[in-house]
């Protein structure tokens, strides 16, 4: 499924929301040899058996007539799946080692999410946060309702700490229906609260999808020359020789990922690694598997 369209470095070119989640869709339902879409309207399913307490309107008399026995037309229901939308904008979202930051590529995954539900008859919600809730838009399943949606992330702008787990905790909260939650995040801060702020969205039978973004640097740590680094939330400055701290940082990172694999796979929550130069047809597919097993 490997396309140009999906480039995030070709994305990133086009400056309305609008046109970036379409074009992305557009290239990956392409990819597919089957089209998502299939289904997803009211339309005759199958038959079964008659069973007494059924609705006479649905008995298939067509089928009665052919075999003398009470068949029932089953039909598949409108989806009415409700997901939110969680974007991290804290300060840390807005590092780029090269031409997209973690902000700016999560907004495209966001704005391609929300095309692709609503094209599909979900509802979508989109919530921004940092130290706290910073935008909260409803979930809505009209398409008048992705121009609200492409506004708040062509305006979004990196802000502030991060305290997500806060956050997390507090929302389990008040989103009272099931629903989808679908997380974009670096992650950077402290996993194991983050973790009790998922578990806690999973204690209230919602499903999960966790998109750790890291930039490809943050992955790497391939600094060749003495460098002073900032940490972006905080201000804090350290000098050091990158190369002579780059075994013990990848291993830091690692084994972030790895409590992170480890923890959401026991949740049965759906992990997914990604960096900023990741195809954005992986975002897409994991959610199609996902939204898959609940219907």
């Amino acid at each position: 499924m490997n396309n140009i369209n999906l480039s995030p470095e070709f994305i990133a070119k086009l400056d309305r929301f609008d046109l970036r989640a379409r074009l992305i869709v557009e290239g990956f339902i392409t990819g597919l040899h089957k089209s998502p879409y299939h289904g997803f309207s009211v339309e005759f399913s199958e038959h079964r058996q008659y069973i007494p307490g059924d609705a006479l309107r649905y008995i298939d008399w067509k089928v009665y007539a052919k075999t003398d026995k009470y068949f029932i037309k089953k039909f598949e229901e409108e989806t009415n799946l409700k997901a939110y939308i969680l974007l991290d904008c804290s300060n840390s979202m807005n590092y780029k080692s090269g031409k997209i930051s973690k902000l700016e590529y999560g907004k495209t995954i966001a704005s391609a999410l929300s095309y692709l539900m609503i094209s599909q008859q979900d509802a979508v919600g989109l919530l921004t946060f940092s130290e706290e809730i910073n935008e909260y838009v409803p979930p809505r399943s009209a398409k008048s309702h992705l121009s609200i949606l492409f506004k708040k992330l062509y305006n979004l702008a990196p802000e502030k700490k991060t305290n997500t787990a806060s956050v997390l905790h507090n929302l389990a909260e008040r989103i009272k229906k099931r629903g989808l939650i679908i997380l974009i995040s670096d992650l950077l801060d402290n996993p194991e609260e983050i973790m009790l702020g998922l578990q806690h969205f999973r204690h209230h039978k919602h499903e999960l999808i966790l998109f750790h973004i890291l930039d490809e640097q943050e992955l790497e740590f391939d600094f060749r020359r003495e460098a002073k680094f900032i940490d972006m939330e905080t201000g804090e400055e350290i000098v050091t020789q990158p190369w002579q701290i780059k075994k013990q940082y990848k291993k830091q990172i690692n084994n972030m990922k790895s409590f992170f694999s480890a923890k959401c796979h026991n949740a049965f929550i759906d992990y997914v690694p990604i960096n900023t130069s990741t195809p954005y047809d992986k975002a897409l597919f994991r959610f199609l598997i996902k939204r898959a097993k609940l219907l």
